[in-house]
């Protein structure tokens, strides 16, 4: 990826929403970039497992999990599913586990925190809706970059 967050902030200030500097790195690929798909829910990865199950054609997964640190959203399971399935990263709001082995895959992972235990599967939530956390709109088919500097949201695809 020849991208850089700071360069498209300077290049595109009307169009990028900055996410607030609450998440860290997970994932083997420290920048990735993607249209988002969009899941909320909380303490209930069912419908992460679902999503990440389909093609993901290079996309980036948001996850609002209610920011709950009480467990964990996404584990190397689920992160080996989402490259096995073409997706560019997830960032979740809420906590991951397996770090170490997530950390391996070739995936762009933000998340909160992480927490070892696995969450409930009731399969409750929302897909394909817009979410707000870390002071910005996160909207299906809007555009995530994510690098080492941070993670800025757009309407569209930027070069």
């Amino acid at each position: 990826m020849t991208f850089l967050t700071t360069d498209l902030c300077d290049a595109y200030p009307e169009l990028i929403a900055v996410v607030a500097p609450i998440f860290r790195q997970y994932g083997g690929m420290a920048r990735f970039c993607g249209p988002i798909a969009t899941l909320k829910l909380f303490e209930d990865n069912a419908l992460v497992r679902t999503a990440l199950s389909e093609p993901g054609e290079g996309r980036v997964l948001v996850v609002d999990g209610g920011g709950s640190l009480r467990c964990a959203l996404l584990g190397d399971q689920l992160g080996e599913l989402a490259v096995k399935n073409g997706w560019a990263g997830v960032l979740v709001y809420g906590a991951i586990r397996d770090s170490v082995a997530l950390a391996k895959l070739p995936l762009g992972i933000r998340a909160l925190n992480t927490h070892p235990l696995k969450s409930i599967k009731r399969g409750e939530g929302q897909r394909d809706v817009a979410l707000t956390f870390g002071g910005v709109r996160f909207a299906p088919s809007h555009w995530l970059y994510a690098d080492e500097d941070g993670v800025i949201v757009t309407p569209q695809a930027l070069s």
